[in-house]
């Protein structure tokens, strides 16, 4: 039996999901009895598969535990914010001012975690951005948003160790060609910055809009004399321009940021992907057995392998209930509960996390290669990012000090300058 339910969205939902309090909530906030968790993403728009997978990531981990945190019941506020910031922005306040959420989760895109930090500040509640990547939430601005708690990563976090991984291959020279905003920015800016300090040389940066369909303006204009490429796509641009590099002809190596090839968009990629090498805290073809667990669940229950979006707000939702058992299921009020989650280690599907000081996580992150094989039990050959290697407890400065890191600008599409460029 299904019933129509309004949370920003229409939507529908199992009766038995709404009675485990994931749903819209009615009533004033319970101090103990109930947890109040609003939830901003891309419901509709061309991100919408993704808001999709970040809020079945959270789900699934509620319904396991009963829609329960330590004695709290769990409401779930989703909010459509369509991917723009001003919407989110706007989906936030409300969620705060109206259905009095003790906390609010998400926002996508680098600039509405930008957008949305402002909010939690002004309205001293909770926000945890646990896909949006902006860098200086966690650096340079980080002062700025003292109820900020980051559970996903920063853009640039992957792409250090990675910039490192690309000179251990013996690539000299590599072109980018990344989407036109703050989250390409950050992680090209993250990969050139490490790729130069050991030796290689970014030849050329290529910038084309974001959502852009047709690369052909900018795929010809590729420096013969790159050893490499290096990608940054997001959403439906991660699925267009391998297709069309591959019909160009060009046959260069080519490596990408973690979302160019996330399992939210690579089960419809084909065979010109094979051997494309990216680098990210996630894969779904990591090979352990609490991951392997949860893709076989995930799987069951959404009907597809989760992405790295799905694993974000599943490990979110594990760090909240972390938090209410140390306060036996009773909200501790924004300050203490900021300071809690940002205490929290655990052993999560991704492997292990804990926060540093600025309140940004500490993982694993690995180098991932597209093959096509058998995965986790599953009969057929699929397209998977094989782990090749790991680089353990990554922060978000890498081997870097944190003084000499914050004082750098942040990773802009000037910064690093292009000083081999021609």
């Amino acid at each position: 039996m299904l019933r129509k339910l309004k949370t920003g969205l229409t939507w529908w939902i199992p009766l038995g999901v709404a009675a485990l309090g994931i749903g819209l909530a009615s009533g004033p906030a319970g101090a103990a009895e109930e947890l109040r968790i609003g939830f901003v993403a891309p419901m509709t728009g061309i991100f919408a598969q993704i808001g999709k997978d970040m809020s079945n990531g959270f789900q699934m981990y509620v319904d396991e535990v009963g829609g329960n945190f330590a004695g709290a019941k769990v409401k779930f506020i989703l909010e459509d914010g369509q991917g723009k910031p001003p919407i989110n922005v706007r989906k936030a306040e409300k969620l705060v001012r109206q259905d009095n959420v003790q906390m609010f989760i998400g926002g996508l895109l680098a600039s509405t975690g930008y957008a949305l930090a402002p909010v939690s500040t002004r309205l001293k509640t909770v926000y945890i951005p646990s896909i949006a990547a902006a860098d200086d939430l966690t650096q340079r601005e980080a002062s700025k948003y003292p109820y900020v708690v980051r559970t996903g990563w920063t853009s640039s976090q992957p792409n250090h160790p990675f910039g490192a991984w690309a000179c251990e291959q013996g690539y000299k020279k590599v072109v980018t060609v990344g989407a036109d905003y703050a989250f390409g920015y950050e992680v090209i800016g993250g990969f050139q910055k490490t790729f130069e300090d050991c030796g290689g040389k970014v030849i050329q940066k290529i910038w084309p809009p974001l959502g852009t369909k047709d690369f052909g303006p900018f795929i010809p204009t590729i420096k013969d004399d790159a050893d490499a490429i290096f990608t940054l796509m997001v959403g439906p641009m991660s699925l267009q321009f391998p297709k069309q590099l591959a019909a160009a002809g060009i046959k260069k190596p080519v490596l990408g940021g973690g979302t160019s090839y996330d399992e939210f968009v690579l089960p419809s990629m084909g065979d010109e992907v094979i051997g494309h090498v990216s680098a990210l805290q996630y894969s779904a073809a990591l090979d352990t057995p609490r991951n392997a667990a949860f893709v076989k669940k995930y799987r069951e229950k959404y009907g597809k392998v989760p992405s790295y979006y799905s694993e974000s707000n599943y490990t979110t939702a594990q760090m909240i209930h972390e938090v209410m058992k140390k306060t036996g299921g009773k909200w501790p009020g924004a300050e203490k509960f900021v300071e809690l989650l940002a205490s929290v280690q655990l052993d999560s599907v991704r492997g292990p996390v804990r926060l540093d000081e600025m309140r940004n996580p500490v993982h694993n992150i690995y180098i991932r290669k597209v093959e096509k094989k058998k995965m986790h039990g599953y009969g057929e050959d699929e397209l998977w990012n094989t782990v090749i290697k790991t680089y353990p407890n990554v922060s978000q400065f890498w081997t870097y000090k944190k003084a000499d890191f914050l004082k750098q600008p942040v990773y802009s599409r000037t910064f690093p300058p292009c000083k081999y460029c021609e």
